[in-house]
């Protein structure tokens, strides 16, 4: 009989297994056609040579990279990390306080999520197109300052590295609000009530008990920020005119005009390695991978 049970029981294991492989087997094929087999591809590319009238000589060669290092390409390089880093600090000091509020209002954070998220869900063209109309010599905030006699001429606030900051911002503030959202929304009030209990004050609470709770929060966000931001190339076509040129620019132009493949898949390896970077210090930080898709 314990034989017959042991049978039985290797049975319905091998089952088991088997209906977890045909389960995964879809989204596996997925992943590696669409996601691994184009970056493999991509990472066999950048060390490939550029040939006459953009074409590719499969030849190895590692000059792409060097090419990176140059300080036409290099400076561009650090001028990405520079706004993105801005772009993704303001991103989390709007973010978190509206993260805060409607986590706190329980009853309607579902509506409030969706006001916030109401604007994501239109056309980006439009969106980024309203910023130039409002940013222009005669748009609405210069007409509105000189009303008020606050300048007496127009500023230049379009095709700037302010125009171009501001327009990140406003696209993805969401993704940094949501993941603060669900940090917040976990995090044990208890141990808030109890801080209050001993004596500390709004701010000490907040820096010693809420702040290092909601820490996987604000790293999951800054991620989700900062990784497109480096490589948002339409926003910086639009608002920064030609003028600003980023990372993302720089791959596309590689890729269309400049027909140097080699050299485009290089920088976007680069990139890659970026994401990869900051995804395993989050997971050192203690965060959950889950939390970036929250």
């Amino acid at each position: 009989m314990k034989i017959i049970a042991n049978a039985d029981y290797v049975k319905r294991k091998k089952k088991s297994r088997l209906s977890q492989v045909f389960m995964c087997a879809p989204l596996t094929v997925w992943v590696v056609a669409l996601i691994l087999l184009p970056l493999l591809y991509l990472l066999f590319m950048s060390f490939m040579t550029k040939g006459p009238m953009g074409t590719v000589k499969y030849i190895f060669s590692v000059e792409s990279y060097i090419r990176i290092l140059e300080p036409e390409y290099f400076n561009v390089v650090k001028k990405s990390v520079f706004i993105a880093a801005i772009s993704t600090l303001a991103c989390v000091l709007v973010g978190y306080p509206m993260a805060y509020f409607i986590a706190s209002k329980k009853k309607i954070s579902g509506t409030l999520m969706l006001m916030m998220m109401l604007p994501f869900w239109t056309c980006a063209l439009v969106t980024i197109y309203s910023f130039v109309i409002m940013f222009s010599n005669s748009g609405l905030v210069n007409t509105f300052l000189m009303k008020l006699g606050i300048i007496h001429e127009p500023i230049s606030l379009l095709y700037n590295n302010f125009s171009v900051a501001v327009g990140m911002v406003y696209e993805l503030l969401p993704f940094a609000v949501m993941p603060m959202y669900s940090s917040i929304e976990k995090m044990d009030k208890s141990l808030i009530e109890a801080s209050k209990d001993l004596g500390a004050g709004p701010v000490r609470t907040f820096l010693q008990v809420t702040l290092p709770l909601t820490k996987p929060g604000i790293f999951a966000a800054v991620i989700l920020t900062f990784i497109p931001c480096i490589g948002y190339y339409m926003i910086t076509d639009m608002l920064g005119g030609g003028t600003t040129m980023l990372i993302g620019n720089v791959i596309y132009n590689q890729f269309t005009s400049a027909r140097d493949w080699p050299f485009g898949a290089a920088l976007s390896c680069i990139l890659a390695a970026v994401i990869l970077i900051l995804m395993y210090v989050y997971t050192k930080f203690g965060g959950d991978l889950d939390d970036l898709g929250a």
